[in-house]
């Protein structure tokens, strides 16, 4: 039985629950960094049913999928907006992230896709 729940989608925003991971996606890019905060923060206001913000440590991938040349966009402020714009719905504040990885790769559409998971204790 698989642990993956559907989709919950609303215009160009998704995510579900995968595994013990939160998993989003934002269809096409903005070189704008400031336009995730309130699309994910209306997302998570309006439409998400899932799981209450935690307490703990958690690991954050954020991978920006682009079609041709890389947009002209600083990852660092796009992290700080998403990061922005999950906080109180995902974990209660920015400052329980432990692990950060921001990439820009080639895809085969553009998109922006979070992985958000509790951060094992060692």
């Amino acid at each position: 039985m698989s642990d993956t729940a559907p989709w919950t989608v609303s215009g160009k925003v998704r995510a579900r629950q995968d595994g013990g991971a939160l998993v989003i996606a934002v269809d096409g890019i903005t070189t704008q960094a400031k336009y995730y905060k309130p699309l994910l923060y209306e997302f998570f206001r309006k439409s998400w049913r899932g799981a209450r913000p935690a307490w703990g440590d958690f690991a954050v991938e954020i991978r920006v999928e682009h079609i041709g040349d890389p947009p002209w966009l600083d990852l660092d402020n796009l992290a700080k907006a998403i990061l922005d714009g999950i906080k109180g719905y995902v974990f209660h504040d920015d400052s329980q992230v432990a692990r950060l990885l921001v990439e820009r790769r080639p895809g085969e559409r553009e998109r922006i896709t979070v992985t958000v998971a509790p951060r094992p204790k060692r």
